[in-house]
């Protein structure tokens, strides 16, 4: 999805056709932190309240989300661009068994728990697990609900509040997740969702949140962290990475191959955990390339909704010019291009699954995460 700001709003507009989906307010500072302000007291009550209340409260936001399944994972693919079958294995149903998880294991989890002591045996010690606080959850747009909501639900379950800025490219999905808990009954204020710029997150940290949860690109981790660490706050991080895929001469190549092939073109290759290298033994470095370029090549590329669609647009359209530059300055240095390589003629975010050979470790795109 493209976003747009006009005046106080976010525009957001479907990344396969161009065409408008909605739009959300941008939160000013001060009405961010009246958010935190209302999350807090919320989280007084929360905290002290039975385990088994909060429980069947978030028990039965994975019911509703299971009945809202295909509405749910619409809005995603409209939204994201990933195609349906995604939406649902990758984002839906993954927090539905999340949730059920720790409902049902929620009480063996945060029960108080004995340490053994090697000395002072006559000394008793435990882990007594406690709610933290507001819990501040800033996620990404290339999973918009799968990894927001799990962090969400996680940190409910333990008796925090919630404020979740989600990616300005994202947000109608992060709204969607925060009406399935209201009709959960979910007090509003133990779980807000503020839209807003990326710097809205960072103000977000200096305005007293107890704990910082952050999915996004090293980059931006970068300075997420030193911001924790100046005020002292505790963080999560899970940032991007430069995975490779490695074949050996013993490999079963079809196995190789299909595997190569989804973990490199899924969510249109938006992953941090995408392989982005192959590594490939010359005993069978041919006959992988060409089983590599005969299977991509019958990947259809298309609006994610259709029928039999295999690879959606790209989210972001910073992102997919990213890709050009990258794609461009490679071949320039002397890659080859056996797939792909440009983007789709037409409307649209599309760019089409694309396999280089000849890459050296000088080449940016061997050394920097792409994302696409």
């Amino acid at each position: 999805m493209i976003t747009q700001s006009h005046g106080d709003r976010i525009i957001s507009i479907n990344p396969a056709t161009g065409e408008k989906i909605g739009e959300v307010p941008i939160f000013s500072r001060e009405e961010a932190r009246e958010a935190i302000r209302r999350a807090r007291e919320a989280q007084v009550r929360w905290g002290a309240a039975r385990l088994e209340d909060r429980v069947r409260v978030i028990t039965r936001f994975a019911d509703i989300l299971l009945d809202e399944a295909d509405a749910v994972s619409r809005l995603i693919s409209t939204e994201n661009g990933k195609v349906l079958q995604e939406s649902f294995q990758m984002e839906v149903f993954p927090i539905v068994d999340l949730t059920k998880y720790f409902c049902r294991n929620a009480e063996r989890i945060l029960k108080k728990k004995k340490i053994s002591l090697h000395l002072l045996k006559h000394r008793r010690s435990y882990i007594d697990y406690r709610p933290r606080g507001v819990v501040l959850v800033i996620s990404p747009w290339n999973f918009p609900f799968t990894i927001p909501f799990g962090e969400v639900v996680m940190a409910l379950l333990a008796g925090n509040a919630v404020i979740l800025k989600p990616a300005s490219n994202t947000p109608l999905i992060a709204l969607k997740g925060r009406e399935l808990f209201d009709r959960a009954g979910l007090d509003r204020d133990l779980f807000r969702v503020v839209t807003g710029p990326g710097k809205l997150g960072s103000d977000m940290i200096e305005m007293g949140v107890d704990y910082v949860n952050f999915t996004g690109s090293a980059e931006v981790g970068t300075e997420v962290a030193a911001l924790c660490g100046r005020l002292l706050i505790p963080c999560t991080m899970e940032l991007g990475g430069k995975d490779a895929a490695i074949v050996l001469p013993d490999a079963k190549l079809e196995h190789a191959a299909r595997s190569i092939l989804w973990g490199s073109f899924a969510n249109a290759g938006q992953m941090c955990s995408a392989v982005e290298r192959v590594y490939i033994h010359e005993k069978v470095y041919d006959t992988l390339i060409e089983m590599l370029v005969q299977k991509a090549m019958k990947l259809r590329v298309g609006a994610p909704l259709d029928d039999g669609v295999d690879m959606g647009p790209m989210t972001d359209p910073g992102q997919i010019e990213k890709v050009e530059r990258r794609v461009k300055a490679a071949v320039a240095a002397g890659a080859k291009v056996l797939l792909g390589g440009k983007r789709r003629e037409g409307p649209g975010q599309f760019y089409l699954p694309t396999i280089l050979a000849d890459v050296n470790d000088n080449m940016e795109i061997m050394k920097e995460e792409t994302f696409g």
